[in-house]
């Protein structure tokens, strides 16, 4: 049995695919390490010790419930969200000093709905408002 010939573009296109892959696998173990990093120098805004153990230990639980939520998505673009959200996080903790998402205030009928459409424009509306760092999160009114 003779084995299959390949032309040099099936090459490139799958070498390509692989690359992508372990370059994306790199991506997001180095943002997992950098949270563990990050939990090990974070510093409450209290000052407080034990608000200090609750906020190391809200952001350890979170990454760990949404990496293995996420741990199976094999969609590129997908992971990507997931590493643009997770970034988003991780700026906005350190520059407001609070490991928890950034509520966003939007009244339930708030957003203009489009002509002859009724609470189904708004909820679809309020979804594509929904800021990139909290796209994990279940929307709470």
């Amino acid at each position: 049995m003779h084995p299959k010939t390949v032309t040099p573009g099936e090459l490139v296109e799958d070498g390509g695919e692989r690359h992508s892959k372990s370059a994306t696998r790199q991506e997001v173990l180095a943002l997992y390490r950098r949270i563990f990093r990050l939990v090990r120098k974070w510093q409450a805004a209290s000052g407080q010790m034990e608000d200090t153990i609750k906020e190391k230990q809200y952001i350890l639980n979170e990454a760990r419930m949404l990496f293995q939520k996420n741990k199976n998505l094999t969609d590129t673009d997908l992971i990507k969200q997931c590493i643009d959200e997770c970034t988003a996080r991780i700026e906005i903790g350190l520059h407001y000093q609070i490991p928890y998402p950034r509520p966003i205030h939007l009244p339930p009928m708030g957003l203009t709905p489009l002509r002859g459409r009724g609470l189904q424009s708004q909820e679809k509306l309020r979804k594509l408002s929904k800021p990139v760092y909290l796209k994990s999160h279940d929307e709470v009114s």
